[in-house]
């Protein structure tokens, strides 16, 4: 798309409007959507035949880029909800649901029932943005449940300049498998290291338990000298990062919100 788009001659901000139209021509949306998607043509984003935005208005590119900006803040604060905002200093953002918002295409295996859907389809729209923005191609809840978080226990972003530790007392309610995914923020990448390693779970080998059977994490730049350390390391990155934890088919506890996950420490400081 990129090379139709360029063919155009249109700026940044224009051809990524311009590509959005190609796209929406290519792919149309559910009959239910369409009527929504409509009040879009005053954009020119239904337009038929040469692009609208090759010799854009100032005024057209203004909006845009204002639109966008403001969409792309919304969507990030609501991606970030529950990490602050009276929500306990290093809660994760566990939503069940955030995969809800399929209506129309469903595939093998999947529960097409009320309690699995969102009834409002505006509301899925957002919430489809979300799951795009923090864990694209994600499974239903009764699948596996993904959980976030930014903080440290005391509400501090967590950082790679400090070192963390994750401790589970007992391991999480799931029948299948779990695991912690490190990614930098604001991009959501995976953290390049010398290890190698970019999650860490109960399938991870050579993990070390503590006496009483819990399990202890440690989230740092640098690899921890201690060997029983080094084994429960997940490499973080030099700057802000964000671990996700992920929870395959997850029992009861996490579905109803009961489940509590324990809160990332900062230690060494």
């Amino acid at each position: 798309m990129g090379s139709r788009a360029s063919a155009y001659g249109c700026s940044a901000q224009p051809r990524f409007f311009e590509e959005l139209r190609v796209w929406m021509a290519d792919f149309p949306p559910s009959p239910a959507d369409q009527a929504y998607q409509d009040r879009f043509q005053p954009l020119g984003l239904l337009e038929e035949g040469p692009s609208p935005y090759a010799a854009a208005d100032p005024a057209l590119v203004g909006a845009l880029t204002k639109g966008l900006e403001r969409g792309r803040a919304r969507v990030e604060g609501v991606s970030r909800a529950g990490t602050g905002g009276g929500a306990r200093p290093g809660s994760w953002n566990t939503n069940p649901h955030l995969f809800d918002y399929n209506l129309d295409h469903f595939g093998v295996g999947t529960i097409d029932s009320p309690e699995w859907r969102i009834a409002d389809r505006e509301a899925s729209y957002l919430a489809r943005a979300v799951a795009a923005r923090i864990g694209l191609w994600g499974n239903h809840g009764y699948e596996a449940v993904y959980a976030q978080t930014f903080q440290d226990s005391q509400g501090r972003q967590l950082n790679g300049a400090h070192s963390y530790v994750l401790r589970f007392p007992e391991p999480p309610p799931v029948e299948s498998f779990w695991s912690v995914t490190m990614y930098n923020t604001p991009d959501y990448y995976l953290v390049d290291n010398p290890a190698g390693r970019y999650s860490i779970g109960d399938r991870t080998p050579g993990l070390v338990h503590a006496d009483d059977g819990s399990l202890t994490l440690y989230l740092s730049r640098e690899r921890p000298a201690d060997p029983a350390r080094a084994a429960n390391w997940l490499p973080a990155p030099a700057g802000d990062f964000r671990p996700m934890l992920r929870l395959y088919t997850p029992g009861a506890a996490v579905l109803d919100g009961s489940y509590e996950i324990p809160a990332v420490e900062r230690v060494g400081d």
